[in-house]
């Protein structure tokens, strides 16, 4: 290893689909000396994107991590999906960098990609770059863009070079004021960047209006740049075309002279048990503190761990622990991400990003560690979109139950997006993802990776049910079978909490009428309602259960007699309190031609959607945004793709869950047939 903590680079490329990220990653890795050729994506030759549904599909699906050591500076590159339906991976790799770089096509400008980056960055507290991608592009106004890029996300962003020669080349105006280029002078744009990256310091500034310019060193102005960019005070706009190799070398140096390092980047919100932040330093002197933002479940390593240092250096033959595990594990293989390639190294420093393999106790978001001093703490994650889009799963062949249950975790646990449900009252597995494209992928994934295929079908909508009203309950169970007998009574009250609150469960009995070891299987009885719901068998959110009073006995009185006293009283309380049945309303975005508007959102309206706006995008498109029921957007992808020729896309996102018109919660209140857990 030749470089040190300050010499790391972790860049992420993200941004819009086919803003050209996938190029832009091979000709950084060519223009670095990773690669001797730069591979292509319409030949599916790519160091990217290598899954056979990537080659077939023209785009990425998952991240890929490829290292670039240029002098003694060490790249870590991730590429990620542009497309929505993917962002779990792309957000992950969020937690893994200091900076993205959000790519945006100079032809088509800024769409919604670039805006959704762009806040998921700042929100993070990552440096952001704009990277103007296909400057050669026929029709391109790059004066327009740039003006357009500070109109939507704030005067800070500013170029640091301007192409020159029609898109051929590339000229720094951050370091140097002379040169003549394709719009704008470089003399006028290096004052502007100037004038923005002293004032971030006062006596930069000072020095600046005293004696001038050259009253400023070079490493002044380095760690006033890199202020700025950790502050979000400046946000540097790039130009380059990927296709011809013009500003790529300008983007490499950009990140080894300007780019913050692992040591002067946003520190990551590490958190303890109790919330409480706990400080992580990149000191490769102390306690190894690593984070596993993704899982590849690889046919020729098996299970790679992909992890980032933040703390500690970790070396072949460590003894590290998996979050608060207590038996640790020996990384007896040290790999560092070279795309396709999986180089052994022998150690691993703060800002390194490098992976162990076929430890199974590691899962995404885990913590590594050698100390027991880190147990619980953890790495707030990015917040992801919930997965909304479901498909109910069984085998098509049978004994293949396990094969199946098995191939959907291995899935799961590389996407944070995918979720698999299993429902034991209708005995059916439900894989949910983002949208109805993400669940087609990942099926075809499972097919061709694990052998597995699988019959669908629509599942249960994911209602839940709460109440409207406050309410008393009360229950005595009593049973005697000859020797000793079962008791408990409990009196309860439900209360109704606001949208999103959850579940509180208060202990208000007084005098030591219920001894205080069965308050805990008065709980068990509510959870066991609650997941099996009271109004059409969905599970209960948004409500208050306070235990008021109870009877117990000396004898007969045990915890599973208080688990059904606490959960028939609980549901006698929820009968009297206007029980409700609740629905996901999704956001939806759908991007479409134009001239299709008026057949989209009269669609739309008629599967009770609100409209909350449209935005035009550049060739012609236009984004409408909306509100509407999950349980109406069955099979829209196919509607959709009907009124647009195909051109059409649209991506979810849970908003909230409200309550079901009367006749559907009627409906679906006749359709439930409810058991007695005693009979």
């Amino acid at each position: 290893m030749s470089y040190n903590t300050e010499s790391i680079r972790n860049i992420a490329l993200a941004g819009h689909a086919g803003a050209g990220k996938t190029t832009l990653f091979e000709a950084l890795l060519h223009a670095g000396g990773t690669i001797q050729a730069q591979g292509s994506v319409e030949r599916g030759t790519t160091q990217s994107d290598t899954d056979a549904q990537e080659k077939a599909r023209g785009h990425s699906i998952d991240s890929c991590i490829a290292g670039i050591d240029r002098g003694d500076c060490h790249v870590n590159l991730v590429d990620t999906a542009g497309y929505n339906d993917f962002r779990g991976g792309t957000l992950s790799a969020l937690a893994a960098v200091e900076t993205v770089m959000v790519v945006v096509n100079a032809a088509n400008g800024i769409e919604h990609g670039t805006r959704r980056m762009m806040e998921h960055a700042r929100a993070r507290g990552l440096a952001r770059v704009l990277v103007v991608n296909k400057i050669d592009a026929e029709g391109a106004d790059l004066a327009a863009l740039v003006e357009a890029l500070r109109e939507e996300f704030g005067p800070e962003c500013l170029p640091v070079n301007l192409p020159a020669d029609g898109g051929k080349r590339v000229l720094d105006c951050f370091f140097h004021a002379d040169g003549a280029t394709d719009f704008s002078s470089l003399a006028e744009a290096h004052q502007r960047i100037l004038d923005q990256v002293v004032e971030i310091s006062e006596r930069l500034m000072g020095a600046y209006l005293d004696s001038g310019e050259e009253a400023l060193t070079r490493e002044q102005l380095h760690d006033a740049f890199e202020q700025c960019l950790r502050e979000g005070h400046l946000v540097p706009v790039c130009f380059a075309s990927a296709r011809t190799g013009a500003g790529v070398a300008e983007l490499l140096e950009l990140a080894g002279r300007l780019l913050p390092n692992p040591a002067e980047g946003n520190p990551p919100p590490f958190l303890d048990g109790d919330g409480k932040p706990v400080e992580v330093r990149p000191d490769a002197d102390r306690h190894v503190v690593a984070d596993v933002f993704k899982i590849v479940n690889d046919p020729f390593v098996g299970k790679l761990g992909i992890f980032r240092v933040w703390q500690g250096t970790l070396r072949r033959d460590s003894q590290l622990f998996v979050d608060d595990g207590r038996k640790p594990f020996k990384v007896g293989h040290l790999f560092r991400l070279d795309a396709k390639n999986h180089p052994e190294i022998e150690q691993a420093i703060p800002g390194d990003i490098a992976a162990v393999a076929k430890v199974e106790e590691i899962h995404f978001g885990a913590v590594l560690h050698d100390s027991h001093q880190h147990d619980r703490i953890h790495l707030a994650p990015p917040r992801f979109p919930q997965p909304m889009v479901g498909l109910a799963l069984e085998p098509r062949h049978k004994g293949q139950e396990q094969k199946l249950s098995n191939a959907l975790a291995r899935l799961a646990e590389e996407d944070p997006c995918l979720r698999v449900e299993h429902h034991k009252e209708l005995n059916e597995t439900v894989l949910r993802g983002l949208s109805e494209l993400h669940l087609k992928v990942m099926l075809e994934r499972m097919r061709e990776r694990y052998g597995v295929e699988a019959d669908i079908h629509p599942p249960r909508i994911a209602y839940r049910e709460t109440i409207a009203g406050r309410a008393d309950g009360h229950h005595r169970h009593k049973k005697q079978t000859g020797g000793a007998g079962q008791f408990g009574e409990v009196f309860l009250r439900v209360e109704p909490l606001e949208r999103g609150a959850g579940f509180e469960f208060v202990d208000q009995v007084k005098g030591g009428t219920i001894p205080g070891q069965f308050l805990p299987a008065i709980e068990k009885g509510v959870r066991q309602a609650m997941e099996t719901g009271a109004v059409a068998g969905y599970p209960m959110q948004d409500l208050r259960v306070t235990v008021v009073d109870g009877k117990h006995h000396p004898v007969d009185s045990k915890e599973v007699a208080f688990v059904s006293a606490g959960r028939k009283a609980f549901l006698d309380a929820v009968g009297k309190a206007r029980p409700v049945v609740l629905e996901p309303i999704v956001d939806v975005e759908v991007s479409i031609p134009e001239a299709n508007v008026g057949d989209v959102t009269g669609g739309l309206a008629g599967k009770r959607a609100r409209i909350l706006g449209t935005d035009a995008q550049r060739g012609g498109e236009l984004l409408i945004r909306a509100q509407a029921p999950l349980a109406e957007l069955a099979g829209y992808a196919t509607e959709l793709k009907s009124m647009t020729g195909g051109r059409g896309r649209y991506s979810l996102d849970l908003s909230h869950y409200e309550p079901v018109p009367a006749p559907v919660q009627k409906q679906l209140s006749e359709a439930w047939k409810p058991h007695d857990e005693d009979d």
